[in-house]
């Protein structure tokens, strides 16, 4: 008994579940194929949905008036990240509702530095980042 007094007993914490909210123009149908990749990607990560990962979906379904009601639901949530899929004005609704919360834009077609998203392609500058089409400015 006295050789175990030095080494008290450590509850195993729980590990933190990563909450990432998903916010698109568009529904989930046209969205399954994106949304799956990154599921994907995340799982090759160890990121695994329902075990240590946690994904708040919120689709405008092409209600863009929309879009700003469903940003500012997932920071109601408390997510740690937004993935904002589907234009400009996803984008900017998330842009409005967080200034903290990281951003990652996937698949706009607007050039990112022009459209005030982020200060320049080499350094963001907030909290906004990720990937975009900027391939007819590359030719």
């Amino acid at each position: 008994m006295l050789l175990a007094l030095p080494f008290p007993a450590r509850a195993q914490q729980p590990k933190k579940v990563q909450r990432i909210g998903y916010l698109s123009s568009f529904g989930p149908a046209r969205e399954s194929t994106r949304a799956e990749a990154i599921r994907l990607a995340l799982r090759e990560r160890g990121y695994i949905e329902g075990q240590n990962l946690a994904i708040e979906y919120r689709y405008a379904e092409g209600k863009l008036d929309r879009a700003a009601e469903l940003a500012a639901e997932l920071v109601r949530s408390k997510v740690d990240i937004i993935v904002a899929a589907g234009g400009s004005l996803v984008i900017r609704a998330a842009m409005n509702a967080t200034k903290t919360i990281p951003i990652v834009m996937v698949g706009a077609g607007a050039d990112p530095v022009e459209a005030g998203y982020v200060e320049s392609l080499a350094r963001s500058g907030g909290n906004v980042t990720g990937i975009t089409l900027l391939s007819g400015l590359l030719v």
